[in-house]
């Protein structure tokens, strides 16, 4: 059963290049992973600043190696995290 992940990313303008290239850098990391089916990484059309995240594992396991990766840690928890205001994650399970 697949397991689906919905992040909203919200960081300062002056911010948004910075973000923009870790989670493109840990976009290309992640597609390399056994189990991620998808990671897809947007900008929010007229919110600068705002991402939009959408990736898709092969089951919750699957994510939990993602998080557990030295991309992950070195790419989102280092470097995009501290440098956003606002953040909010969504998990969902494929019927």
């Amino acid at each position: 059963m697949a397991y689906a992940v919905i992040a909203r990313y919200r960081c300062a303008p002056e911010h948004e290049a910075a973000v923009r290239e870790a989670l493109l850098r840990a976009r290309e990391a992640a597609r390399g992973e056994p189990a991620n089916q998808a990671y897809e990484v947007h900008a929010v059309a007229d919110e600068p600043g705002a991402f939009l995240l959408y990736e898709r594992y092969d089951d919750a396991a699957g994510f939990e190696a993602h998080k557990a990766a030295p991309h992950f840690r070195e790419q989102i928890v280092g470097t995009v995290w501290p440098l956003l205001t606002d953040r909010s994650v969504t998990f969902a399970e494929a019927l």
